[in-house]
Order: C-alpha cells, then sequence, then structure tokens
C-alpha cells in the first residue's frame, strides 16, 4: 500500500512538471515572435498560435472545471468558435492562455494520489483521472507542437531553440555523460534556462 501511494504521488508531481514544461515551451515560442506573427496562419484552413492558444484554453476551462463532478465538455463550451481566427493582441493571448492554465493547476491541486483511479466522463465516456490526465497532457503537447513549428517557421535562422539546437547533440550528450548519474525529472534544466 505505500508503495502504491508513493507512485501515486510521483506520477501526480511528473504530471505537474510535464504540465509546467508545456506551458513554458508555448510561452517561449510566443515570446520570440511579434504580435502580428502570432496571429500568422499557415493556410487559409490553418490555424494561427492565436488561435491554437484560444483553443488549448477552452478546452483546459472546459475539461478541468468541476472536473470531477461534471463532464469534462460543458454545455457553456463553444469549440467550434475556438478555432475562428483570432484579432487581439499579445496581451490578451497570454490572457487566454493564463486563464487556462490557471484551471489545469487549481485541479491537479484537488486530486490526491487515491483519486486516480476514479471515473470522471469527457463527453459521457468514462475514464480515470490517470487517463484524463494522460489524454489531456497529449492533446497539449500535441498543440504546443505546432506552436513551436510555426514560431520556427517564421524565426528561421532568428530562432532560439528550446532544447537542443540543431549541431550539438553530440556536445550536450558529452556533457550529460561526464556528468554523475541523476534521477531528477528530464524537465529540470529545461525549465531553468532563459
Amino acid at each position: 500500500m505505500l508503495i502504491l501511494a508513493e507512485m501515486q504521488k510521483n506520477y501526480l508531481e511528473s504530471l505537474d512538471k510535464q504540465f509546467r514544461y508545456y506551458k513554458m515551451l508555448g510561452e517561449r515560442t510566443m515570446a520570440q515572435l511579434t504580435d502580428e506573427q502570432l496571429l500568422w496562419r499557415p493556410s487559409p484552413e490553418g490555424n494561427s498560435i492565436g488561435t491554437i492558444v484560444h483553443h488549448l484554453s477552452g478546452n483546459m476551462l472546459s475539461r478541468f472545471t468541476h472536473f470531477l463532478s461534471t463532464d469534462g465538455e460543458k454545455p457553456w463550451r463553444q469549440r467550434d468558435l475556438e478555432f475562428e481566427p483570432v484579432s487581439c493582441d499579445r496581451h490578451k493571448i497570454f490572457e487566454v492562455w493564463e486563464a487556462g492554465w490557471a484551471k489545469v493547476f487549481e485541479a491537479m491541486q484537488t486530486v490526491e494520489g487515491e483519486d486516480l483511479e476514479q471515473v470522471i466522463y469527457i463527453r459521457n465516456q468514462g475514464h480515470t483521472i490517470v487517463e484524463a490526465f494522460n489524454r489531456q497532457s497529449t492533446h497539449y503537447a500535441y498543440h504546443i507542437g505546432q506552436m513551436v513549428l510555426i514560431g520556427k517557421t517564421l524565426k528561421k535562422e532568428d530562432w532560439s531553440s528550446l532544447s537542443i539546437p540543431k549541431g550539438q547533440s553530440a556536445e550536450y550528450n558529452s556533457n550529460k555523460f561526464r556528468s554523475q548519474k541523476s534521477t531528477e525529472h528530464y524537465t529540470k534544466e529545461w525549465m531553468e534556462k532563459n
């Protein structure tokens, strides 16, 4: 029982770090772009970073508002409108971004390890809390990856890498293997970089 409790605690801590890592990737991407670039769409059918942010926030607010007691797809959510082109400034985009993430982290604070097997619903389909968190984690990573790709496309050679810069893998690996083995979460070093 003690081992299970420790595993549950580790899962929640790891998930929190993972969500914060994705949030950081999105923020460091947006910080490199102008207001106009945040609204740039790769095609008429494509989404701008501003649109992706509105979709992510809409999803987060819907999934994590009263998520232990109500369906994750709220009747007030207007998902199709989240994909409409947006025309707002960076301040508004970051405000929408922060509102969504605040709801994610607020909800995570309500979960204890023993709750992880509780069933909740998304569009009337049952998920354990672990399954629901995993579903959201991959969904957010998918869209934040799109944001990073848009950022890299627009910035070209002026892009500041968010991971190991191109052509520096050998040096990075060499430095890692010269260090002592450790068990810290892999996101730690990236979160500490400016």
